[in-house]
C-alpha cells in the first residue's frame, strides 16, 4: 500500500512525512476518523514506507522485496492485530489464527469496515475482540529483535475492542524497545481508555472530499465520472460507503429525479404513479440511494440560495437544476418539509414497508408541500 493509494488525506499524510524526514517520528501514533475515511489504508502506507530499502521524498517505491513483503502484510517485522473471534470453543481468539483471511480481507477490501471483517471470518451474531492473551503477546513479539535487523511496527486495528485490556499494553507504548513503532487505528475515541490516548501521538482523519473520492472511482473502478460523482456526494466522505453505494446504483439518478420532479410541478398524476411503479421494481437499497441524492439537491437548493457566494459541490447540470429549485417560490419550510417526508420514507423502506405504496404517498405529500396544501389523513 503506498502514500498514492490512500484516497485523500493529504494533510495526515504530509504530516507522517513531514515528522519522518525530520527524524521526530512518534513510537507511538493514533490514526483516528471515521469509518471508510482510510485508517488502516494509511498505516498500512506508513509501515511501507518505513519498511521501503529506496524510499523517494513523497513515498515507499512500491517494488523492493520489503514493499512488496508489506504489500501482502508478510513482513517478518510488521505485526498485525485486529478483533477476532474464538475458532472453536476452548480457544481464544486471537489475531494470529485469523491472519491469512485478514490478509485476503485487505487484498479484497482494504477501507472494509469491522463489520465486513467479522462477516468475512462468519463472525454472524459474535462480537469481535482483542484479548488479554493478545495484548501479551504483543508484549513477547515486540521486545524480541527484529528479524531483519531494523524497525519493528505494530499495527493495531480498532483499539476500542481492547477495552480496559488496553492496560496490558500501557508500559510499552511508553517505553517501547528501540526502533519500535506502535501504530493504533481507531475510529471511537471515546470507547479508548484516557491512559493510552494521553500517550498517543494523534493524527486525526477527515471525511475524504467528494472530488477525491470521484476520481478514485473513475480510476480504480472505471466508473463513469457523472455516475462517480453522484456516489461520491452521497457517500459523506467515506470510501468504503461510496463503494457500497456504488454496489447498488445501477445508472444515472439525474434524469430520473429531473423526471420525478417535473412530474410533482406539473401535478403530472399519471407520470407521478409511474414513478411509483417503476421505481418500486428496484431493490430498496437502489431506492434508498435515489431518495438520499433527491436530499442532497434539496440541502444544495438550500445553501445556494442562503449562501450564493458557496459554489454548489455537484456536476453543472445537477448543480443548474439546484439553482432551478433555490430561485422558484418555495419556503426553507417546506423545502425542510419535503426532506424531512424523503427522510421518513427511506426508513420505511428500510424496514420492508410495501414500496409502491410508500413512494406514491410521498409523491402526494411533496405534491401538497409544493403547493402549500395542508395534507389530512
Amino acid at each position: 500500500m503506498l502514500f498514492s493509494n490512500v484516497v485523500g488525506q493529504h494533510a495526515a499524510k504530509d504530516g507522517l512525512l513531514r515528522m519522518w524526514h525530520s527524524d521526530h517520528l512518534p513510537h507511538a501514533l493514533m490514526l483516528a476518523g471515521a469509518s471508510g475515511t482510510g485508517g488502516l489504508p494509511l498505516a498500512i502506507a506508513l509501515a511501507q514506507f518505513i519498511f521501503c530499502e529506496q524510499k523517494q521524498e513523497t513515498d515507499a517505491c512500491g517494488k523492493c522485496p520489503n514493499c512488496n513483503k508489506v504489500q501482502k502484510l508478510e513482513h517478518a517485522d510488521l505485526h498485525v492485530s485486529f478483533p477476532t473471534i474464538p475458532p472453536k470453543p476452548g480457544v481464544k481468539a486471537m489475531s494470529s489464527h485469523y491472519i491469512k483471511e485478514f490478509r485476503e480481507f485487505i487484498k479484497q477490501t482494504p477501507y472494509g469496515t469491522t463489520y465486513d471483517w467479522l462477516q468475512f471470518i462468519d463472525a454472524e451474531n459474535k462480537q469481535g475482540n482483542i484479548t488479554a492473551e493478545e495484548c501479551r503477546e504483543i508484549i513477547n513479539t515486540l521486545n524480541l529483535k527484529s528479524y531483519e535487523g531494523g524497525y519493528k511496527v505494530q499495527l493495531i486495528w480498532r483499539p476500542e475492542y481492547l477495552g480496559k485490556e488496553s492496560n496490558i499494553l500501557l508500559k510499552l507504548i511508553e517505553e517501547p524497545p528501540a526502533n519500535t513503532v506502535i501504530i493504533l487505528i481507531a475510529e471511537d475515541m471515546e470507547d479508548i481508555l484516557p491512559t493510552i490516548r494521553s500517550r498517543m501521538q494523534l493524527i486525526r482523519l477527515v471525511p475524504i472530499g467528494a472530488g477525491a473520492i470521484a476520481a478514485a472511482l473513475t480510476e480504480r473502478s472505471h466508473t463513469d465520472p457523472r455516475q462517480a460523482a453522484q456516489v461520491a456526494h452521497l457517500a459523506n466522505g467515506s470510501y468504503a460507503e461510496a463503494l457500497r453505494l456504488l454496489r447498488h446504483s445501477d445508472n444515472d439518478l439525474y434524469p430520473e429525479a429531473r423526471a420525478w420532479f417535473n412530474a410533482l410541478f406539473t401535478n403530472n398524476g399519471l407520470a407521478i404513479t409511474k414513478f411509483a411503479e417503476d421505481w418500486s421494481k428496484a431493490g430498496r437499497e437502489q431506492q434508498k440511494n435515489f431518495l438520499h441524492y433527491i436530499i442532497r439537491l434539496l440541502e444544495e437548493a438550500v445553501r445556494i440560495r442562503y449562501m450564493p457566494q458557496l459554489q454548489p459541490s455537484l456536476p453543472e447540470e445537477e448543480a443548474s437544476f439546484a439553482r432551478r429549485l433555490a430561485s422558484m417560490n418555495i419556503s426553507l419550510d417546506a423545502l425542510q418539509q419535503m426532506a424531512a417526508s424523503i427522510s421518513d420514507t427511506i426508513f420505511y423502506i428500510e424496514r420492508n414497508a410495501h414500496s409502491r405504496t410508500q413512494l406514491h404517498v410521498l409523491s402526494i405529500r411533496l405534491l401538497y408541500i409544493i403547493q402549500n396544501k395542508k395534507l389530512t389523513l
